[in-house]
């Protein structure tokens, strides 16, 4: 604490924290060095302020030296004039909605790349005429989906369940189940983008239990379609009863699955989780689903299922309204016909193989004298697929300061607080970028060394 006496011209002589704090570079000044100045004429004079006042409050907290802010503040400015940052996803949740869920395969990259200038999206090159839009991704996800007779795509989830309602059940009934009246993340609920559409809910059975008769009793002239949705963020456990869409078919009205998670077929990892494959085969007319969660693939949402029930959907005027651009066709495409996506291989990552990456750069941080070490621990799904489900992991142990510390610096890392140490997961951090991250470590200052 800096102490000053009534009367006196100020802080007393020698006080290391006010002295440094006086030879930090004012604003002005640092904007007219080269590299920042041409930085501005780049990326904005805005972003370089942001990167500069950054820089400065690491220097007035002693993270690092005064003569340093100049270069911190360099470090620190995007590489492009988009406001998002890359970063390094260490929290242990694979999908994480506020990191952007679903990392792009190098194919899916590449593919955008490709598109970002004039593309035949709708045209058919060989007669030079118009052609339908998407076509190929279509003709992809139809080939992943075999039981999908047709195939349609949206900007999102949530857009494909707002489609299937207002072409099929405006002014009419959606009969679904209580315990499947959910609320997502960020307060979104499902019963209110429904009714948004024109659509009434007829809700039918309880929290718990709901059966084939309860579904039956309420279906009549005025019932647009049944809709079954998948809790994907919650269970309910014990005395329970739901019943499937295999079950629902006789009704003599569609029935509309919404597996949420994106994923096409069944999966060894997670054989809870609902596919579209299997939910098609039992008898489910149309399947909604999230592009960007299981699947990998980028922000879209996937709709599959009968020839006549996706004409009227992709023909309804609010289709235009919802359709993905030529980029995320492209991304689609080849996360669908390309190699592993980096979801994938999150998923199937080998616990062994996890600790011993950890174990590899603990030795190394170590060495350099920072206070890390190796530890087992539990990753999950996340992007609201495979609730309650973990999976066995591994993670650096850092001080818990490390924390904020990784988010600022000029590579961001997310990890995550558990038992006052910082964790930096390594189930969604690609083998790539382990040296990455242990060079995001070492950058990270450390106060008790005067650094």
């Amino acid at each position: 604490m800096v102490v000053t006496r009534t009367g006196s011209a100020g802080p007393r002589r020698g006080d290391d924290t006010t002295d440094r704090r006086r030879r930090i570079p004012r604003t002005d000044a640092l904007l007219r060095e080269a590299r920042l100045a041409e930085a501005a004429d780049r990326l904005g004079p805005a972003t370089v302020k942001a990167a500069v006042r950054q820089a400065q409050e690491q220097a007035r907290q002693g993270f690092i030296a005064p003569e340093d802010v100049a270069d911190t503040a360099v470090a620190l400015l995007p590489r492009t004039t988009g406001g998002l940052r890359s970063v390094i996803n260490a929290t242990g949740v694979v999908l994480h909605t506020n990191l952007g869920r679903a990392s792009l395969s190098t194919a899916a990259r590449r593919a955008v790349q490709e598109a970002a200038g004039p593309t035949d999206v709708e045209l058919d090159l060989r007669t030079g005429v118009r052609a339908r839009r998407g076509r190929t991704a279509l003709a992809a996800l139809r080939d992943r989906v075999p039981s999908a007779a047709a195939a349609h795509v949206v900007n999102n989830g949530a857009a494909a369940l707002v489609l299937v309602a207002t072409a099929l059940a405006a002014g009419k009934d959606i009969v679904i189940s209580r315990g499947e009246m959910v609320e997502i993340g960020d307060g979104f609920r499902l019963p209110d983008l429904l009714v948004s559409t024109g659509a009434r809910l007829r809700e039918v059975g309880t929290t718990n239990r709901t059966t084939v008769a309860d579904y039956a009793a309420a279906i009549g002239p005025e019932t647009g379609f049944v809709l079954k949705v998948h809790p994907s963020n919650f269970r309910i456990t014990g005395f329970t009863r739901a019943a499937d869409a295999g079950e629902l078919t006789g009704l003599g009205v569609p029935v509309v699955v919404d597996i949420g998670s994106g994923l096409l077929g069944p999966h060894p990892l997670l054989p809870d989780e609902p596919d579209a494959e299997t939910q098609l085969r039992a008898g489910a007319s149309l399947v909604t689903a999230s592009g960007d969660k299981l699947l990998g693939g980028p922000q879209c949402g996937l709709l599959l299922g009968e020839e006549e029930l996706m004409r009227a959907v992709s023909r309804h005027p609010l289709a235009r309204a919802l359709r993905v651009d030529k980029l995320t066709l492209a991304a689609l495409e080849a996360t669908l016909t390309g190699p592993e996506t980096p979801t994938a291989a999150a998923l199937a990552a080998e616990p062994a193989v996890l600790l011993a990456r950890a174990e590899r750069l603990a030795a190394a941080l170590g060495a350099d004298g920072i206070d890390v070490r190796a530890v087992e621990c539990a990753a999950t799904v996340g992007g609201g697929g495979a609730p309650g489900v973990t999976l066995p992991s591994a993670a650096l142990a850092l001080p818990e300061r490390y924390a904020a510390a990784l988010r600022t610096g000029p590579v961001p890392v997310v990890g995550r607080l558990e038992a006052g140490r910082c964790l930096l997961d390594l189930r969604a951090v690609p083998p790539e970028d382990d040296e990455r991250l242990a060079e995001a470590v070492r950058s990270v200052p450390d106060p008790a060394a005067g650094r």
